[in-house]
């Protein structure tokens, strides 16, 4: 799957929502904040909103919030406004205020129990109406915040939703592998001569081999690079919408070889079966390039987050 790694913060007080009228008569004494415990408002001070999805009101959503887990075990809920649902949970204020994500994220045991947990949340409620999955460390002031969120930017979610609705998220990378490419020379027959001593010097036959190697080098990424045009050719027709994602290195990088293309595709549900047999075997036959697909997944790659802002 595809997902980036971090989203928007917002911590601004929220303003009222504009169903609300800008003046009203003082509240009853109980309403007051002065009025709560201290240590409720403590609490609440404390604690901020993490959203992992966005769906329409009237859905799953609200039946499956209370059977759902988030980030440090806490509870799920949802939070409405409108013709909008999101499913949100609290979590501790300073641990996921810019320092304390940017903290978390560095590390990468955080950064995958905070992905898996994220990822595990957005695909149950998933799995039940279309949601739009919100990026990673999507944390609000508060649930009032989130509700003036869906309120501001109503519009714009209803138009994603309609339109990813039926559809699903798949992964295709394309890896380039020389030393399997090398590994799959043809090896001389069993039968041949052996070949005559060499009279070439050890360092001239040092750099025909660092030659060679440079070439199986270059061969294995121009093949692995015409795969990879030939998968978006061979799926135009079935994926209305495409994401190209930056190739990943390192630890996020799955299996042998280097990622030199890594996209999403917007596939109608029930054409994925298709997207498969399409790209079955494509790689067959080519030594050194390997095809992975992953999903159906939650439409990440395609769902607009909250707009960013600065932590104060």
């Amino acid at each position: 799957m595809n997902r980036p790694t971090q989203g928007a913060r917002e911590t601004a007080v929220s303003p009222l929502p504009r169903d609300r009228p800008p003046h009203r008569t003082a509240r009853r004494p109980a309403d007051r904040p002065a009025d709560r415990p201290a240590r409720q408002q403590e609490s609440d001070r404390s604690r901020s909103s993490y959203v992992y999805a966005i769906g329409r009101a009237g859905t799953t959503l609200e039946a499956s919030a209370p059977q759902l887990t988030g980030l440090r075990d806490g509870p799920l809920r949802t939070v409405t406004a409108g013709r909008l649902t999101a499913l949100v949970s609290s979590v501790p204020a300073d641990a996921f205020s810019t320092e304390g994500m940017k903290a978390q994220l560095e590390d990468l045991t955080q950064l995958e129990t905070i992905a898996r947990t994220h990822h595990a949340v957005v695909e149950a409620a998933w799995a039940g109406t279309m949601v739009l999955p919100m990026r990673l460390a999507t944390v609000y002031l508060d649930d009032a915040r989130v509700r003036a969120v869906l309120d501001e930017r109503g519009a714009e979610f209803d138009a994603l939703l309609s339109r990813l609705d039926g559809h699903a998220e798949v992964g295709v990378k394309v890896y380039a592998d020389a030393r399997a490419a090398a590994a799959a020379g043809s090896p001389a027959p069993p039968d041949s001569p052996a070949p005559a001593a060499s009279t070439v010097s050890p360092g001239r036959a040092y750099l025909q081999q660092r030659r060679a190697q440079q070439r199986t080098h270059r061969d294995a990424y121009r093949a692995a690079g015409a795969v990879a045009a030939d998968v978006r050719g061979r799926v135009a027709d079935m994926a209305p919408d495409m994401v190209a994602h930056r190739p990943q290195h390192g630890e996020l990088a799955s299996g042998a070889g280097e990622n030199i293309a890594n996209e999403a595709y917007l596939v109608p549900t029930d054409r994925i079966g298709e997207f498969h047999r399409a790209l079955q075997g494509l790689a067959d036959g080519v030594p050194g390039v390997r095809v992975e697909i992953t999903g159906p997944w939650a439409p990440y790659s395609f769902a607009t987050p909250p707009a960013e802002s600065a932590h104060p």
